[in-house]
């Protein structure tokens, strides 16, 4: 089940960016960093699992540590979930790709089981939505073709939108050192700049560990 809080937002620290960025056309910002994945691709090898699912649970793990990753508007009200989940586009044979839905569990083995079936199900469907989301996610795609420096997203201005996006490029080998382009775009009304850093700090850790 899908629990959530409301935020007092007359007695928050962040009422005032709330308020403020809230009223942007563009409230996102937007940051991209490369990190060491060197032991981390070791690792997914070592557990049999793919690459893109080990960095995705530690992503997500990385988010539901961090309270201002669960934080999102609704009917421009704020409220923090108890656990926040994954939507990432999955691509399929045909070349397209489609939107998937996965359940962010504490045991790494139980969400590689339940997400090998999501993408499944998405790369047997030709349906764009072929998942039923909600504001409780992050968004994730992965473009494994390009060693980004930057990235912006496509977005519908008139949409309410608050789910953070997170996109992993193509992993390069220099020195025998692995490294990943990872971008991440936020609203500025929920977090700063310092909360960010927050998730490159821990995320990063993870990957090393």
């Amino acid at each position: 089940m899908k629990t959530k809080k409301l935020i007092d937002i007359e007695n928050w620290n962040r009422k005032e960016h709330f308020y403020f960025f809230s009223q942007f056309s563009e409230p996102f910002f937007g940051v991209a960093f490369k990190v060491d994945c060197s032991k981390a691709y070791l690792k997914a090898k070592e557990k049999q699992v793919s690459f893109f699912l080990y960095y995705l649970y530690q992503a997500l793990k990385t988010a539901n540590e961090i309270d201002n990753f669960k934080y999102r508007i609704i009917d421009k009200l704020a409220y923090e979930f108890d656990t926040i989940n994954a939507s990432p586009t999955i691509k399929r044979s045909n070349g397209t790709f489609g939107f998937s839905y996965m359940d962010y569990f504490e045991d790494e083995n139980i969400f590689y089981e339940k997400a090998l079936e999501e993408i499944e199900r998405v790369q047997n469907t030709n349906s764009l939505f072929s998942a039923v989301s909600g504001e409780d996610v992050i968004h994730f795609s992965a473009i494994p073709w390009i060693d980004f420096t930057s990235i912006s997203h496509a977005r519908n201005f008139s949409h309410p939108d608050s789910c953070p996006k997170i996109s992993f490029g193509k992993m390069t080998e220099d020195n025998g050192i692995k490294t990943m382009p990872i971008s991440i775009h936020v609203h500025h009304g929920l977090m700063d700049g310092y909360h960010v850093g927050l998730f490159v700090d821990k995320f990063k850790k993870l990957m090393n560990e």
